[in-house]
């Protein structure tokens, strides 16, 4: 993208590290910015931040691995902006650090739930009303260096992480083939001090 004053931009995982900065970065850029994370009081602090800084904010809770809240967050954003031009999918979570095969079924729900599946309701949820806009448009989904190498005792953020990177890339692939002006990355941090 080229244009980004007065542009909606929407990031998860908003009230703190990298959407906090994402936010604060997008808002330097006279862009309006829909701040969303599922720890409200930690959200409310960034909404106060941000429009202290003179920017335009709308700060919605919302659990990226609850569909609803997605599509929730999508509506809101409309109602309240008419577009979205960026979508940042970047809520996460630690990984459940532990041997593979003592990993629980609700450690594999909780990372995979919040990593991946929060990544695939914001592009459910997003996708096709940036599509129908016919604008330019970019999404960035935060994965990790895990995405890209394999390490022990955190199977399930890796396999999150990885399925984040080539959901990525299929969703770079077919954009690029039915010709639309949404472009994609993923984002692939090492540890970031925060």
């Amino acid at each position: 993208m080229k244009q980004f004053n007065d542009r909606v931009a929407v990031v998860t995982g908003a009230a703190s590290g990298i959407g906090l900065a994402l936010a604060e970065r997008f808002a330097a850029e006279g862009m309006k910015v829909v701040l969303s994370d599922v720890e409200q009081g930690s959200l409310a602090q960034a909404e106060a931040r941000l429009k202290a800084a003179g920017a335009t904010v709308l700060a919605v809770p919302a659990d990226v691995s609850n569909a609803a809240d997605l599509q929730m967050l999508a509506a809101k954003t409309v109602d309240a902006f008419g577009a979205v031009h960026v979508l940042c999918n970047n809520a996460g979570v630690p990984p459940v650090v532990g041997p593979t095969w003592e990993l629980t079924e609700a450690d594999w729900r909780w990372v995979l739930g919040v990593n991946l599946m929060g990544v695939i309701h914001g592009l459910r949820a997003f996708v096709h009303l940036m599509l129908k806009q016919d604008s330019e448009g970019h999404i960035v989904n935060t994965a990790s260096i895990a995405g890209l190498l394999s390490a022990p005792w955190a199977a399930t953020y890796d396999v999150a992480k990885h399925g984040v990177v080539t959901l990525s890339e299929s969703l770079y692939r077919e954009l690029a083939l039915t010709g639309s002006k949404i472009k994609v990355s993923v984002l692939c941090p090492a540890w970031v001090k925060t």
